[in-house]
């Protein structure tokens, strides 16, 4: 059986990323990914940061990509 990937386990992990801030807000899956996709946070967070990321406890990676979120949509709205 082959290994995966790179960008498969970079995924693999952006959408474990996904789960977990939904599940920690209450929310779903999707429309967690809609509020990520908005402000670009998983290419420009999650998948830029992977090295560093993945490294960390599931709690901390949920935290600071909650908090990532935050800071990007407050960015976004200061924007418009």
């Amino acid at each position: 059986m082959p290994y995966p990937s790179d960008i498969e386990l970079k995924m693999a992990f952006a959408a474990s990323c996904i789960d977990s801030a939904a599940r920690s807000t209450g929310s779903t899956p999707e429309k967690m990914f809609q509020r990520m996709a908005k402000v670009n946070l998983i290419d420009d967070y999650i998948l830029r940061h992977y090295g560093v990321l993945h490294t960390e406890s599931r709690q901390n990676v949920t935290e600071d990509v909650l908090q990532a979120l935050e800071d990007y949509e407050k960015e976004a709205a200061s924007r418009n």
